[in-house]
Formats: C-alpha cells, sequence, structure tokens
C-alpha cells in the first residue's frame, strides 16, 4: 500500500512537472512543431512496435522448453498486456510484470511462469546497460555535458549495475526465497510464510535449472532486447528525417544512446511522466538543438507508447476475459500469491474441461 502510495505521489510530481515544460517551452510553438510531422508519427507508433516485439522474442527465450508451445502472436498480446498495466498504473514496473506471470500460467507451471517473467526483467536490464556503458564510451568525446551531469550518471548506472549483478547471483543460485525459508525454518510468520517459502522455492528450482541448462538462450534474450532498446536510435533519425532536420550519424546515435541512459535512470517514475520530455529537452539541448525540439521528440515517443499502452489493455481485457474471470485482477498482488494462483487457476481450468459435457 505504500508503494502504491509512493508511487501515485511520483505520478502526480511527473504531471506537473511536465504542465511546467509544455509552459516553459510555449504550447503554441510545441504544437506548431509537433503538427509538422503529420501522419508521420505512424512511423514512430510502428517503430515502438517493432521494439515491443523483439522484447516480446527475448521473453520467448526465457521460457521454459514444455512451454514455447504458446505462439509468438499470443505471448506478444501478453507482453503488451503487461506492459500496459506497467505504462497506465502506479505499480512501479511491477504490476506488469506480475500480470505476464498470471496470463501465462493460464496454461503453464505458475512457477516456471513467474521464473521466466524474472529471468526476463533480468535480461531486459542487463540489455539496456550494456547498451548504456557502450554509449557512454560513444559519447564522451562527443557530446558536452556538464561534468556534475557525468558524475550523477556514472554513480547512478554504478548503483544501477551493482543492483543488476546481485538480483542475477540470486536468481542463478535459487535464493530469492533464502529470508522465508529462514523465517520457516525457525517457526516464525506461520501458516502465510511457509506457502510463500513454498512457492517461491519452487520458483528458484525453476530459475536454477534454467540457468544450468539454458544459457544460450539467456544470451539469445538479451540480443534481442539488445535491438528492443537500440529502436531508440531509430525513433531519433525517423524525427529528425520526418521534420526534415537531417543530422550527422553521430549526432542522431548520441540522441538515442541519451535518451536511453535517461530512461535507465528514471525507469520508477510511473509512465516516465515528465521525465521522458525533460530529459529529451537536455538530451538536444546538450547536442546544440533548442530545447523545443526536444519537448516534440518527447510528445512524440509518448504517443507511440500511449498507442502501445491502449493496444496492451485491450488485450488484457481480452485475455482476462477469456479466463472466465478466473485472473487474480490485482496486478500489484504479490509475487508468492500470484504463483499460487495460477497454480489454482491451472487446476480450476482443468476440472472445468472433465466436468464439461
Amino acid at each position: 500500500m505504500a508503494m502504491k502510495r509512493l508511487n501515485s505521489i511520483w505520478l502526480a510530481l511527473g504531471l506537473v512537472f511536465l504542465a511546467y515544460l509544455v509552459w516553459k517551452v510555449g504550447p503554441e510553438q510545441l504544437w506548431q512543431q509537433f503538427s509538422a510531422l503529420g501522419w508521420g508519427v505512424t512511423l514512430l507508433i510502428i517503430a515502438e512496435g517493432v521494439a515491443n516485439l523483439a522484447h516480446t522474442v527475448a521473453w520467448r527465450h526465457c521460457i521454459h522448453d514444455l512451454h514455447r508451445r504458446v505462439s509468438l502472436p499470443r505471448l506478444f498480446r501478453i507482453c503488451m498486456a503487461g506492459y500496459s498495466i506497467n505504462y497506465l498504473t502506479p505499480t512501479a514496473s511491477v504490476g506488469g510484470e506480475l500480470t505476464r506471470a498470471a496470463l501465462l500460467a493460464e496454461t503453464h507451471s505458475g512457477s516456471e511462469a513467474v521464473s521466466s517473467v524474472l529471468l526476463d526483467k533480468l535480461m531486459t536490464a542487463v540489455a539496456h546497460l550494456v547498451l548504456v556503458v557502450l554509449g557512454a564510451v560513444f559519447l564522451f568525446w562527443r557530446v558536452s555535458l556538464p561534468t556534475q551531469l557525468w558524475v550523477a550518471m556514472a554513480a547512478t548506472t554504478g548503483l544501477l549495475t551493482t543492483g543488476i549483478v546481485v538480483f542475477l547471483l540470486l536468481q542463478k543460485h535459487g535464493k530469492l526465497g533464502a529470508l522465508c525459508r529462514w523465517l520457516v525454518d525457525r517457526k516464525l510468520g506461520g501458516r502465510s510464510v511457509q506457502q510463500a517459502a513454498e512457492q517461491i522455492s519452487n520458483v528458484d528450482d525453476a530459475l536454477k535449472r534454467f540457468y544450468r541448462d539454458h544459457p544460450r538462450d539467456l544470451v539469445l534474450s538479451v540480443i534481442w532486447h539488445f535491438v528492443g532498446h537500440a529502436v531508440a536510435i531509430l525513433h531519433a533519425w525517423l524525427f529528425l528525417w520526418l521534420l526534415a532536420r537531417p543530422a550527422p550519424l553521430a549526432t542522431v546515435v548520441a540522441a538515442g544512446l541519451l535518451s536511453l541512459w535517461f530512461d535507465l535512470l528514471t525507469f520508477a517514475i510511473p509512465m516516465n511522466l515528465g521525465t521522458l520530455e525533460g530529459s529529451r529537452i537536455l538530451v538536444f539541448k546538450a547536442l546544440g538543438c533548442e530545447g523545443l525540439l526536444g519537448m516534440a521528440f518527447g510528445v512524440a515517443v509518448r504517443i507511440a507508447q500511449v498507442f502501445w499502452a491502449c493496444f496492451g489493455l485491450a488485450n488484457y481485457i481480452w485475455l482476462a476475459t477469456r479466463q472466465a474471470g478466473a485472473m487474480a485482477g490485482r496486478p500489484w498482488a504479490s509475487l508468492a500469491r500470484v504463483a499460487t494462483r495460477a497454480t489454482e487457476l491451472q487446476q480450476g481450468m482443468r476440472e472445468q474441461r472433465t466436468n464439461d459435457p
């Protein structure tokens, strides 16, 4: 509950900051700049869809062998359903992942569905980080940023790297449920902790098996996520091309990489509200362009994201309806509860098929 309240506060602050940015650059000027894109914004929407498809393929490499029978179109719908929950609700990129696990578990093991989402979440973070670090090497000699900003970005990236490494080690060695198991061994927490420990232990076992048996798939997942993140560079090129303002390749690449860097640092802000547009203003100013151009770029990317979030929401409703109301319906439920609910859902559907004439 506290996390939900905190994210609501971040959402409100982001909305205020966005309103300030629009006022600062001038609504009329922003509209004129953006309207010059015309129907060309469709190309940005398509590019965003390509990125989402690449991320879906990456997730498929994190799913256990027997569960890869799910078709890519269905997996894409599930992936976009999770994306919509992450984007449209203040759940700090958690609700969407739990939604993906619950939807995938309709026909699959709950623990393996959860483990696939945890693996995918880590692989996308690794790919994002690798691209950002490579981008930093590329940008260091080409972009003039304040020293304080370089230091802040380097420090934050270092902290994120540490977190990613710790999470990877916990997954690989099956230690996500270590605390719950420690409490159970000491008979603390009661029946609820014992049930959570059992479910998370199943997830830990699934994770250890995957790291042992499918290291190549994890590498392929990172590569596909890398492709999906790199679409940010295509966004920058398309935007400048549509406005008939071609720029040197180095400038286009720098714009895309800097945008990715800021997105990595502000991932916890719901919808990246305000930070997306503000970071694009900073990016374009750092590249010698006016802030208005950066604001228009941020709005264009936002429209592409909203389109796919709405697409994902429609799929979420459709998939949940197909499950006849059996989905948990609370994407921000705990990880253990999602795994438990997924198993119950699977058993209930089997019984229903048996009883149907």
